[in-house]
């Protein structure tokens, strides 16, 4: 991504000289003649450094002091120049939030390496050390600045799905490990004009060309995908699924790591504002995520009726499946209390009838003689009605992975602790929503 420098200078020689020195390819400048035009530069687009002159009407701290406040959360490279060579000045000016303060007139050359050294200096601060790639203030300063632009561009948001199952199994080392692989192909995919960077521990941005962002997304899946299978055991890869262990994952399945990529362009909606094209990026990505698939969309031209709003409802739906009477009410009185919405089948095959869309289902396994409940486990998994629900499965057959292969979620043992099901009720609620 650019940089942005911004010069608030009232004389037109030495703005124009100052602009010349600073501005290239890596670096726009932008240059303004008083406080309050500034102002409106520095909300909109961020500016990474701020020169400041005392040409200005006022005190030269005041400004320094307005900026700072104003820009807290984003903390832009303040430098002031002045003609005044005294101490005090110096001093006032830098305890007024100033990072430097030059006297003119000043040495083309070291004005030019100093900025270019407070530039280097800001971008660093906002990489990610593991990564070495911008960090996530940086990546919604360049939505920002990518939302005020007039020309056309394509945001791509990327995650890794089952991350944080990933990093539970096989430690944070192997988890940075996959993840430096994974941005070293990002990396590889993208032109010197692009901007990558992260979003949050798992999740990536990136900025490009319309014309070029569903190839990098195709190119994402099929690289991620090829890699990905190195970083599992040989028996997870045997099984098929990665089997949590530790006192609080004991019993659970889970699917190995995938990609899911959503892709927003301005092609043919413009977008007035960063929350608004962060709120469309998320919807297309969460459109996108299949359960264990990597997979990418792209938002199309969409014909819907003037101010419409497409709205995600929360589905807090729970289905039981328990043999046992008295296990039933128990179950569905606690799981009300909670403010589940929670629906009872008495036999398996109604459960394939049912026109319920639950987020998760709670399923006796039944008994051990036919394994019948595993049966319907299986089907439950191949049914695309139940494609993002998850499954609990309790069962008095204590054979752990013969359950998670029937395509459990999660294996409860009977007797279980409630207060450990109600635990991984309100996980795997949150889980279908996310």
């Amino acid at each position: 991504m650019q940089s942005v420098t911004l010069i608030i200078d009232k004389r037109k020689e030495l703005s124009t000289k100052y602009k010349k020195l600073l501005g290239s390819k890596n670096n726009i400048c932008l240059v303004t003649k008083n406080f309050l035009s500034a102002m409106k530069i520095i909300q909109e687009l961020e500016p990474d450094l701020i020169i400041i002159s005392d040409s200005n009407e006022g005190e030269l701290a005041d400004y320094c002091k307005k900026i700072r406040a104003l820009t807290y959360n984003m903390r832009p490279i303040i430098v002031a120049t002045s003609k005044s060579a005294e101490l005090e000045d110096r001093i006032k000016v830098l305890e007024s939030g100033a990072d430097d303060f030059i006297s003119e007139p000043v040495n083309p050359e070291e004005f030019t390496i100093r900025m270019k050294a407070h530039l280097r200096r800001e971008y660093e601060s906002n990489l990610d050390t593991k990564r070495l790639i911008p960090g996530n203030n940086y990546s919604l300063r360049a939505i920002k600045r990518t939302v005020s632009q007039n020309n056309l561009w394509a945001c791509l948001l990327i995650s890794v799905e089952n991350f944080k199952n990933y990093k539970e199994t096989y430690t944070e080392l192997a988890s940075d490990k996959l993840l430096q692989t994974y941005c070293a192909i990002i990396n590889s995919s993208l032109s010197e004009n692009d901007y990558f960077g992260s979003i949050s521990e798992n999740e990536f941005l990136i900025i490009t060309d319309p014309l070029k962002a569903e190839k990098i997304a195709n190119f994402l899946i099929f690289a991620f995908d090829s890699v990905a299978s190195k970083f599992y055991s040989p028996q997870d890869t045997k099984r098929g699924y990665m089997l949590m262990s530790g006192d609080e994952y004991a019993g659970r399945r889970s699917n190995f790591v995938h990609t899911t990529i959503g892709i927003v362009t301005n092609e043919f909606l413009q977008y007035k504002d960063t929350r608004q094209l962060i709120n469309a990026l998320q919807q297309i990505h969460k459109m996108a995520d299949l359960p264990d698939k990597s997979h990418y969309l792209i938002e199309r031209p969409r014909i819907s009726a003037e101010d419409s709003v497409d709205e995600m409802n929360y589905n807090n739906r729970i289905l039981v499946v328990e043999n046992d009477e008295a296990m039933r009410v128990l179950l569905t009185t606690i799981l009300k209390l909670q403010g589940y919405e929670v629906n009872v089948i008495d036999q398996y095959n109604d459960l394939l009838k049912s026109e319920l869309n639950p987020a998760l289902i709670i399923l006796d396994a039944g008994r051990v003689e036919d394994l019948k409940g595993l049966e319907f486990c299986r089907k439950i998994k191949q049914n695309s009605k139940y494609r993002k629900t998850k499954l609990i499965v309790t069962s008095i057959i204590h054979d752990k992975e013969l359950i998670l292969n029937s395509g459990a979620d999660l294996y409860l043992p009977k007797p279980y602790d409630i207060s450990s099901l109600i635990k991984w009720v309100a996980i795997f609620i949150k889980e279908n929503n996310d």
